[in-house]
């Protein structure tokens, strides 16, 4: 059943939804005998949402004030999956290669690679980027070390005209 103790702790948990606790003090207010018009104006709601709680209410007790099922097509990735590809984004790399691209995560995951790019793109993964700066190991790159200038040679001719001057 639904007794007023626990509209009123469900009111006043922290823990539950702002929807759930309007509607349990929708329900409590008209426990009191008032008007639907009177409870909308007290909740700041309009009194046809009173009278769709207070009905529910009636019907199906406590299970009436939870949400019912959304329109439209339910979810086909599970939250396991979506976990996976994290984990295997963030916590390992595939063979002969330095990061995860989209088709070979997909592969590797059975999804989509457009699922991998949305999922990528919720938690603002992005592979291809690295937060850490890498030294080349290319003996033409400096290898004398950070820090040092090698002296730019200047354009030919310049001498003469600087000389001039």
């Amino acid at each position: 059943m639904g007794s007023p103790r626990d509209l009123v702790r469900w009111e006043r948990r922290r823990e539950s939804s702002q929807a759930l606790a309007l509607r349990s003090r929708i329900v409590l207010a008209c426990a009191e005998g008032r008007a639907n018009s009177e409870v909308a104006a007290e909740c700041r709601v309009s009194p046809a949402t009173v009278g769709k709680w207070r009905r529910r209410f009636c019907e199906l007790r406590l299970d009436g004030l939870c949400d019912d099922p959304r329109p439209g097509r339910p979810p086909t990735i599970t939250a396991e999956q979506v976990e996976e590809v994290l984990v295997m984004t963030l916590e390992s790399a595939p063979e002969n290669a330095t990061h995860w691209s989209r088709s070979k995560m997909a592969k590797r995951s059975g999804l989509s690679e457009s699922t991998i790019g949305r999922i990528w793109r919720a938690f603002g993964l992005q592979p291809h980027r690295t937060d850490t700066f890498k030294l080349s190991n290319d003996p033409l790159f400096g290898g004398e070390g950070l820090g040092h200038r090698r002296a730019v040679p200047e354009p030919a001719g310049s001498r003469g005209r600087a000389q001039r001057g």
